[in-house]
């Protein structure tokens, strides 16, 4: 199993999540929201060699945390493989901060070219066109994976032209239009996620072992058995490791 967004420490237990996905040897991305909690998501998965932590400054909270950047930068060199979750966000309650998520957008893109790459878990829910837009002046900074993709069909298709990679997870699939898009993504270019504990399915928070409910809900959308789906999965996984070799 891979869950390749989630934030583990924003669980009410992350300790016995962590637990658990460590005994089901689950392949967990735990996403982080500021670079200040970097260090504590790195103490929290020690010695869980599945579990890898990313770094992060949500575009929710770039007004408030943009101030650290300058950590971003300091960390950046030991957050080898991984950076998200990272973005932008455009819907009405976040549009009179478009202007320093862009900064900080850009100004970790460019720390991110600079460092030679990273596998990026963005956000770009109501903001796809402007992240699709920044990414293009950076072709050098890694694979971007856009996780719980939420645009359009013309939006998706430029991104798959681009070389974007898509993170999907049961909440998005089990809606039309989730689903719908999904179809039109190269199966070699998709992996699970589950944005628990905000993504909820049947009103509960996903946990990273729902990502078997993706991986149900794919079989049935590809037409293929769930075993077949479970190692495409894994070669994409392998595939995309691949890409960033660090």
């Amino acid at each position: 199993m891979i869950d390749l967004h989630c934030h583990l420490d924003l669980y009410p237990n992350p300790h016995e999540v962590i637990r658990q996905c460590r005994d089901l040897g689950i392949y967990v991305l735990s996403v982080t929201t500021t670079p200040q909690a970097w260090h504590g998501n790195t103490r929290i998965v020690e010695g869980c060699n599945r579990i890898r932590t990313a770094l992060g400054l949500h575009p929710q909270l770039a007004h408030e945390r943009y101030s650290e950047l300058d950590l971003f930068d300091e960390l950046l060199p030991l957050a080898i493989r991984y950076v998200g979750e990272i973005g932008l966000e455009g819907s009405r309650d976040w549009k009179p901060f478009a202007d320093i998520q862009i900064t900080v957008f850009r100004h970790i893109l460019q720390s991110v070219t600079k460092a030679g790459g990273r596998i990026l878990s963005i956000h770009s829910r109501a903001a796809v066109d402007a992240v699709l837009d920044h990414l293009a002046e950076y072709p050098q900074v890694g694979i971007p994976v856009l996780h719980w993709f939420s645009g359009n069909k013309t939006q998706l298709t430029k991104a798959i032209d681009m070389g974007c990679w898509f993170s999907v997870n049961p909440a998005m699939l089990r809606s039309k239009k989730g689903a719908l898009l999904v179809q039109q993504v190269p199966l070699d270019r998709i992996l699970t996620e589950t944005d628990g504990p905000f993504a909820k399915h049947n009103k509960n928070s996903l946990m990273p072992w729902d990502v078997k409910i993706a991986e149900s809900q794919l079989s049935q959308l590809w037409q293929i058995p769930e075993e077949e789906v479970v190692n495409r999965l894994h070669s994409n996984f392998k595939n995309l490791l691949n890409l960033i070799e660090k």
